[in-house]
């Protein structure tokens, strides 16, 4: 899901941030000074998420839900998050935007991996930016960062969806060189599929087993 105008790529396998990168890897932090061409004069900043973030991230998550017209469909909560962002094998990272003191956006990205290229690519899960917030700049920004984390972590490609309806994303990813990868279609299972198949091939399995 991402959706910032100012994701169907190749279906990405969640990796954590144990994948060994094959360049150095990116320093974290950036600050950006917001050139003639944005519409303010305050300081706008990027850095990565703290465990202190969470409520910052879990609150985006759900603006992010509203945007994409599916509020109701947020479960994650602030424990879950602190597992899974910032536990002992972290599933994703987080870049925060922010207008000053005031959180306007943020990106959720980890990697999956090219067999074809041998390398780890970086996907991008969420890519948000407050709508009052739009048009000066910031999701470039959060886009360009992550762009230079890509590079200098080796990775062979960058990758997101985007829905269909969203014709601002769409227009402003072109812009940017981004080329939709109308040949593939993503599949998904939901966890209750997950575990309808997963039993399946146990019961499968212990049927066979019988039979001998």
């Amino acid at each position: 899901m991402v959706c910032a105008p100012d994701h169907p790529p190749s279906p990405p396998l969640r990796r954590d941030k144990s994948i060994p990168a094959t360049t150095a890897v990116a320093p974290f932090g950036v600050s950006w000074r917001i050139s003639s061409r944005v519409k303010t004069a305050q300081t706008f900043q990027i850095r990565p998420a703290r465990v202190q973030d969470v409520p910052v991230i879990l609150q985006l998550i759900r603006d992010l839900a509203t945007y994409e017209r599916a509020p109701d469909e947020v479960t994650a909560t602030e424990e879950q998050l602190v597992d899974v962002l910032f536990g002992e094998r972290p599933a994703a990272e987080v870049l925060l935007a922010f207008e000053g003191k005031s959180p306007v956006g943020f990106a959720v990205y980890f990697y999956n991996f090219s067999t074809w290229l041998g390398r780890p690519g970086l996907y991008l899960e969420d890519l948000f930016v407050k709508p009052e917030k739009r048009g000066k700049g910031y999701g470039r920004a959060l886009l360009v960062e992550l762009a230079k984390i890509a590079r200098d972590r080796g990775c062979g490609r960058m990758e997101w969806a985007v829905l269909n309806w969203n014709e601002p994303a769409i227009k402003f990813y072109r812009a940017l060189g981004a080329k939709p990868m109308d040949e593939w279609t993503v599949f998904r299972l939901t966890p209750e599929e997950i575990a309808k198949l997963a039993n399946a091939a146990d019961t499968a399995g212990t049927t066979d087993q019988g039979r001998h």
